[in-house]
This record gives structure tokens, sequence and C-alpha cells, in this order.
């Protein structure tokens, strides 16, 4: 009787266990969660699929398609054991939101169709409960199908899976400890001592994932069912969780009534209702947030129970908090890592006529928040919202969700390839952001890293150079956004971005200061370094009949790919290998084509891999990244009290700190150690990615420039480009195409000269045409006019004066020629400033533009696009040179002898003539030259 008072108060104390249930889709995942909850007791009547009326499926797109959408809970207790059950997606479309659940599991049963087999997806399921530790339960359904084989499966477990796979049907047998105990090299010597292997150790190697408890049966059936509870009953070991609060948030939800939930696990402590949870960076007060829990619900299918409090291990739901997000970690938690699986098409949302983009996006936000892999993008130029999506099951979800939440009936586009970028080889990136009274630098080192591992963020900057306040600034700013890349705009990946170096000034610096520098930074190192685009690519297994595996082989060769057979038996062959997303696009129809039905191919996503036609994805999309403005590639300095713009090539020789790096770059374009098509802007090194090595002989030209670094290095010219286009002292290099993709770093090509002067700004800076203003308009701007054709024609650019109109009513954009210029009247409500400002913007890239204006904001606006800038005062001195050399040239100069026809011609030539005109032959012309005359004219 005590021992009885004992093991129920033990009960009472037990912390739930949560279960997660995994499977490939239509392996009979949903019918084991009615199974196990019959059983248990938690409801009365098994529902199914086909029926429309699982317990689970709860939403109406998942009764009638017949499929898990979103990952559901249910509570239910065996043997006095409680266990929260969470439900996942098994559709590969939805497997972002079986990731998600996976953070909070602490045991996982993964079912396996005992007719199939392990599918493609199976073995993504499988990594991932490894790449999150979870202990794995396995369950192998259906094996009351015809032609099902235990002994074949449990074979196939082993090969394909791990060989840790047991069946636990034989527990207790000689056979089965001995497949245990070769899980561990200790407990094999202890067993080979003592000839027993205890419970514990069993449990211990299941926790540690060495050992992988496997069960065969029918959940349809209630086949083995039973066993399976038992065996996780027995087996599974309660966690144990810290007395402070802790929880880990994995999904976000709505209600019916538009409440916004947070569903996540208490991992520590405990959570009540009206508390404060703390969330946010706890080391930045002005980052860290804390917020009052309304309600705590304990969900079981729909229903749910509102509870006073949460204690350790409970699955609940939470209103009342609006700052949290999947994988989360809230109060002394911390955040999980980033989801492996990702979408890779992207897909534009067209809106039903009248709907506007702009209100949409914020209720597509909501959808956001509910799953981050949507990725909702907003273009501004286009007013156009796109998302991320996994496939087309996935958009049928999202269009039923869009039209009963927001009443919108919306479509989706043909889905795009996700392209990411990476880096070949080290590269250091510098950013300076120095507008007047501002000050910010920043280097990083920006290192290659492993296919998949995403990015990595460090600081090993003393701190005698720059406070850990700015160090922790710079790498929050690194982690705030997704930074493009330099070849087509993809977001990049795979790299480790170390902060090595930075300044800040005592009184300037402001913390956008290092936003700016800090992404200026990131942007410089990737026009530097050697990128390599990356395409997501598939892990394929095709079955054909055997007379179709050279079809089959040739097709995927075709589409870039490779694959061996793998298996070849009765008639059917199992073609196994990897080929790109994009080319494998639609190959299912074709392969039930050509196999007449027979044949089937299972995709699964194996990660992002080096893209088999970069030169064609890069000049298809047209990416300039010197024209992104919202991610700029040179920094900012200041001169003479103003900033000014350098570009990305020269920022290097502007920085005011030496960070000691000494980074070697690849070529300009070659094969990095792993093979990858490399791209890079700034060549120059030898092909193994190192400097050539010449013996240092130094040249006349060479000593000069070392002599003027040397003695006149304070006076170095390090202003803008200010002046007259054609006056500097030599060409800058820049980036340009070398061949239909590659970017190069070559000197730049000459290109046209315009010079755009605003009008009416020169005449009122002009004492001559102001005072002649005042008594006519139309006569100073004649006379302006008049002097820029003058210009002009010692010049040889493309000149355009600019003046107002825009308080004409009606009034549009007027351009007309005058002589050898071109006179432009604005538009209605646009200034002159305004047509100079969109002019240089679209223009800058492609020629040489300078700007007369004496306007001190429009000269800012102008420096900033990389554009000349010349004063009134300037152009007046110019335009006087050019007047004076026009009186030498032409009003100076005695007249020149005219040359006649006679002059050139010869004799007998000039005497046939006269006879045919009549002349008299004799006398020879009046201004005729000496024979030496003739020839000197000659």
């Amino acid at each position: 009787m005590l021992r009885e008072t004992r093991q129920q108060e033990e009960r009472q104390d037990m912390k739930s266990i949560v279960l997660g249930i995994l499977a490939h889709v239509d392996a009979g995942k949903t019918t084991l969660s009615e199974a196990l909850l019959y059983l248990a007791g938690t409801i009365r009547k098994m529902g199914r699929v086909d029926n429309r009326d699982a317990f689970l499926d709860t939403y109406a797109l998942e009764r009638a398609r017949g499929i898990t959408i979103f990952s559901k809970q249910a509570a239910l207790t065996w043997e006095g054991m409680p266990m929260t059950l969470l439900d996942t997606p098994g559709h590969v479309d939805f497997s972002a939101e079986m990731e998600r659940t996976l953070q909070v599991l602490d045991y996982a049963v993964l079912v396996i169709s005992g007719a199939d087999g392990v599918q493609s997806h199976t073995i993504t399921l499988w990594r991932l409960l490894a790449k999150y530790r979870i202990p794995v339960f396995l369950f192998v359904n259906k094996m009351d199908q015809p032609g099902t084989d235990r002994e074949q499966r449990m074979r196939e477990l082993q090969k394909r899976l791990d060989d840790g796979c047991v069946d636990f049907a034989g527990v207790g047998t000689e056979e089965f400890m001995e497949h245990a105990a070769m899980c561990d090299e200790k407990l094999l010597e202890r067993y080979l001592e003592t000839g027993d292997v205890e419970d514990d150790e069993i449990r211990r190697l299941i926790k540690e994932r060495r050992l992988f408890p496997c069960f065969f049966g029918s959940a349809l059936k209630l086949t083995g069912v039973e066993e399976l509870l038992d065996g996780i009953r027995r087996w599974a070991l309660m966690p144990e969780y810290p007395q402070e609060f802790e929880a880990k948030v994995y999904k976000i939800s709505r209600d019916d009534q538009g409440n916004r939930l947070t569903h996540l696990k208490v991992t520590g402590g405990r959570l009540k209702v009206k508390g404060t949870v703390s969330g946010g960076n706890t080391e930045k007060p002005s980052e860290a947030w804390q917020e009052k829990v309304n309600q705590i619900r304990v969900y079981s299918g729909e229903r749910y129970e509102a509870v006073p409090e949460a204690e350790a291990g409970t699955i609940c739901a939470v209103s009342g908090l609006t700052r949290t997000y999947p994988g989360q970690g809230l109060g002394a938690g911390e955040d999980s890592m980033l989801p492996v699986l990702e979408p890779v098409l992207s897909y534009q949302v067209k809106l039903p006529e009248g709907c506007d983009g702009a209100v949409m996006l914020p209720k597509f936000r909501q959808l956001e928040e509910e799953d981050p892999l949507l990725r909702v993008v907003w273009n501004e130029e286009l007013k156009e919202i796109s998302m991320q999506l996994m496939g087309e099951v996935q958009i049928e979800v999202l269009k039923s969700l869009i039209e009963e939440r927001f009443g919108v009936r919306a479509e989706f586009g043909t889905g795009n390839i996700v392209y990411k970028e990476t880096i070949a080889g080290a590269v250091e990136g510098v950013g300076h952001f120095e507008p007047l009274r501002h000050y910010a630098e920043v280097h990083l080192l920006m290192e290659p890293g492993e296919r998949g591992s995403g990015l990595q963020f460090e600081a090993r900057c003393s701190e005698d150079d720059l406070d850990r306040n700015w160090q922790r600034l710079v790498l929050t700013h690194l982690e705030e956004k997704v930074h493009r890349g330099v070849l087509t705009g993809a977001a990049i990946t795979d790299m480790k971005i170390t902060l090595v170096a930075g300044r800040a000034h005592n009184k300037h610096t402001e913390g956008g200061d290092f936003r700016q520098a800090t992404y200026r930074a990131l942007r410089q190192g990737l026009m530097e370094a050697a990128c390599i685009l990356l395409e997501p690519w598939y892990t394929f297994r095709l079955e054909v009949p055997e007379a179709s595996i050279g079809r089959a082989m040739t097709d995927i060769e075709k589409r870039c790919g490779t694959c061996v057979i793998e298996e070849n038996r009765q008639g059917q062959a199992v073609l196994t290998g990897q080929a790109p997303v994009a080319s494998m696009r639609g190959y299912q129809s074709e392969v039930m084509s050509y196999t007449r039905g027979q044949g089937r191919l299972a995709c699964t996503l194996k990660g992002y891999e080096p893209c088999h036609n970069s030169r064609e994805i890069i000049e298809q999309t047209g990416y300039d990244p010197e024209r992104d403005t919202e991610n700029p590639t040179g920094s900012v300095f200041c001169a003479h009290g103003a900033g000014f713009v350098v570009s990305w090539d020269r920022v290097k020789e502007y920085m005011h700190v030496d960070s000691g790096l000494v980074i070697e770059s690849p070529d300009g374009e070659e094969m990095d150690e792993k093979g990858d098509l490399a791209f890079c802007r700034n060549p120059g090194k030898s092909s193994a990615g190192q400097e050539e090595h010449v013996e240092a002989w130094l040249g006349t030209d060479e000593i000069d420039a070392i002599l003027e670094r040397t003695f006149y290095s304070n006076s170095r010219d390090k202003s803008p480009r200010k002046g007259y286009p054609g006056r500097s002292r030599e060409s800058r290099n820049a980036v340009t195409y070398s061949g239909p993709v590659t970017r190069t770093y070559q000197k730049q090509e000459a290109r046209q000269e315009y010079l755009l002067v605003d009008g009416y700004n020169i005449i009122f800076a002009w004492e001559e045409l102001r005072e002649l203003a005042r008594d006519n308009m139309d006569g100073a701007r004649g006379r302006l006019m008049d002097l820029l054709c003058n210009y002009q024609a010692i010049r040889r650019c493309c000149l355009m004066v600019v003046f107002d109109a825009y308080r004409v009513a009606g009034h549009v954009t007027e351009v007309s020629e005058y002589h050898n210029i071109q006179v432009v009247y604005t538009k209605e409500a646009e200034t002159a400033d305004q047509y100079i400002e969109k002019f240089a913007h679209e223009n800058a890239r492609r020629f040489d533009v300078s700007v007369a204006t004496s306007d001190g904001v429009e000269q800012v606006i102008i420096l900033g696009q990389g554009c000349r800038l010349i004063s009134a005062r300037e152009l007046k001195e110019e335009l006087d040179r050019v007047n004076g050399m026009l009186r030498e040239e032409y009003l100076e100069q005695p007249p020149l002898k005219r040359n006649r026809l006679y002059d050139i011609l010869p004799e007998e030539v000039i005497r046939q003539m006269r006879e045919a005109a009549g002349e008299d032959n004799q006398d020879p012309p009046a201004e005729a030259p000496s024979s030496a005359g003739k020839q000197e004219s000659r």
C-alpha cells in the first residue's frame, strides 16, 4: 500500500514529455496520432483522414486535402506518464512549420511506411533530428499491407538511417542486448563481462542518440501502437529543468478573434498570468523589452483550457505578447539556431484590380510573423509584393488564408529560383562614414564558410581602439538585415565576418554612423572579393523500369545533374543523385510520360551549391551594385567642411585606421579550391591566389612615385571630384563588363561629357547678368545662352542650360536647341534643381556629368551622386578663359591667304581650262605662286 502511494506521488510530480510525430507524406502519421490519442483515452473515436474527421486536422483545407498543414498539440497520459503530442506537417511544402516544432521536442516518433520504405524526405527528417539532437523512436506503419517484409525494412533502416536502429520486439533476448551493447564501447566491455545490459544504460543510449528503438505495426488497425506507447513510457527519460524562468517560442498564430498567440514551451521555472516576460538584448537596455502575459492557453486539438500558470515542460499559447518571433528565447533562454530548410522559389503576389499593394503589405506582414521564411518583399519602384514559398501546395494554402482573413482573392505568378551568393577567398572590407559632424570607421575580415553554415559574426578588435559598446553595435548591424551580394543582388551566405578594427569620435559619433560604416564595409569587401553565385540543389531518388534507365540517365545529365544506379531488381531500377532545382522543375511529368506511369521521382532539398549557369543568370539579372542606392559600395569622407563620396576601389587610400591585415585575393575569374566558379571585381593576383613575386628592380617612374608619396604625402589631393571634365590628373579605374558576364577591374573607357547649368542661379550669381536681368530677363537669358554657345564650341561637350518654369500652370518639360546647346524649361511643379538632380541620378553612371550651380544644398546632392561640381564663380572664370582663347585664335590673328583652284592644279590642266574658256594662256595668273610656292602649297 505504501509503495503504491509513493508511485502515485511520483507520477503526480512527473513533468510532461513533449513528443513530436514526423513522417514523409502518406506514411500514416495523422492516423498514428489518432491511434495514440484513442488508446490513451483522450478521444472516444478514432478519426480518419479519408473521412475528414481527424482530431488534429482542425483547418478546413487540411480536411479537404487530407494533409497536415499546421502543427497541432494534444495532451494524453499513458500509464501515469503525461505527454504532450505535437503533430507536424508531412508535406515537403510545409517543412518549415515542421522544423520550427523540433526545437521544443524532448523525443520524436519517426513514422515510416512499411510499403514504401525510407523515402527521400525521410532522410531529410533524419538529418534534422540529428542536427537538433532529438532522440528518436521509429514506428514502421502499414505492415498489414501485402508485400511488406519486416526483416527487409529493418535492414533498410540500418543501412539508410543508422546502425543503431534496433527492433525492440525482442527486448531482453541475447540478440537484442548484443545489438544494444554494440552501440557503446564501454557498454560492450561490460556486457562481455556480465552478459547483461541494464535498462538505465539503454535509456542513456537512446537519449544520447546512439540507440534507436524500432516498432512495427498498423496504426489504422491499432497493431503495435500500444507497444510503442509502452516503449516510450519505459525508455524515455524525464527532462530536468532549471528554476529560473525561460521559454522557447516555436510558433506564432492568431485565433478566430484575431488575437495574436505566442506558442511556446516553458523550459525553466514557471509562467504566470499577468506576469512579465522579458526578451531582446538584455545587455542593451534600449533593445530589451518586457511585456505582460494576458492569458495562458493549453490546447488539445481545437479546444483549449485557460490556466493560471504553466510549469516547466508545458506547451502553451500565450496572449498579450507582441514582440515575439519563432525561435526566440524568453527570459534566460537563448535563441534557436537558424533553420536548415528554406524556400527556394520566389513568387510575385498578383492582387485584384483596385487593391493597393501598399495597403496589403502590413497585412501580409502578419503572415510573415507566423512564418518568417515567407520573407515578404516590397518593391517600391514596381509597387509589387513577392514571397518565398516551398511549392504549389503552400500557394493554395496561402491563397485560402488571404481570402479568409483579408477578403482578397490573390493570385501568384510563376516562381523564380532564389539564388544566394558567397565568396571564394578572404577579403578585408572597409567602410567610412564621415559627413559633417558624424564619424565612424569599420574594418571587416570576410572569410568563406562551409556550405550551409550561413552567416557567422565575431568581434576580434581591441577595446583600446574601439569601445565594446561600439563593437556590439557593429555586430548588431551585421545581423539586423539581409545583406545583398554584388553579382545578382541575392542574399549572401556561408561566410564568417569578423570585426578587426574600427574607430569612433568622442564627440561626433552616433549610433547611425556605425550602421552606415558597417553596411559600406561589407559591400566594399564584396566588391573586391571573388564571389560565387549559389543555387538550390536537389537530392533525388528516381524509380524507372529497367528499359528506361538510359533515357533517365541522359535526362539527368542534360539537367546538369549526377546520378548512380543504386538498385536494379525485378525489372525496376532505382537511380539516386543530385541536380539543380532550376533544371529539375517539371521533370516529374516527363517521368510519368516516358515510363507510362510506372516511374516515380522524389526530390529533397540538398542545400545551396555553386550555380551551374552562373554567367547566364548574372547576365539575365543585369544587377549593377554601384547603382543600388539602398546598398552603397563607397564611403563618405570629410574635407574642407563638407562630406564627399569615395568609390569602393579607392576607399582604402583614404582610411584613417590601419587594420594590419594582409590578405591575398584570387584572380579575376578562376576555380577556387572547391571547384566553384568565382567572379572577382579586382583581379591582379596570380592564379594561385597570391601575388607574383619578382625581383625588386625599381624604374625611374617608380622612384618618382615613392618620392612623391614620401615628401608630398601631406599635400596629396584627397578632395572630391571638383572642377571641369577633361582636366583631372588621370582617368580612374572602374568596374566594367569583360565578356558577357564577368565584371573585371579595368581602365574606364572615355564617356560622353555632359554639363548642366542652373540658368537662373548663374544669372543672379554673375553681376553682369544680374544687372541685365533687372531691366530685361529675356535679355539676360539670351546673353547667358550666347556665352555658353561659345564655351561649348571649345569644350565640345553636351551642354544643357535649365530654367525654372514650375510656376507656369499646365506647362510640360520643354527641350529646344539653341545653336549648339540645349535649353530646358521645366514642367509645372518641378524646379531646375529637381530636374538636374533627377538627370544626375539617372545618368551619373553612364556619362561624365558636371553641374554648374552655387546652390549649397544642390551641391551636396550632386556630390552624393558622384558628379563633378562647378561653382558660378568657377564657370565665369572658365568662360572668360574661353573668350580669351577665341580672341587669340580668331580675332587677333592676321588674315590667312586663301588658296585658289589654280594654286593646286597642274599647269597643263590650267592651260586646257583657259583654252576652253577662251582666256589668254600667255600671261600667268596675277596671284599665281612660284614653283617653290606651289610645292609648298601641296
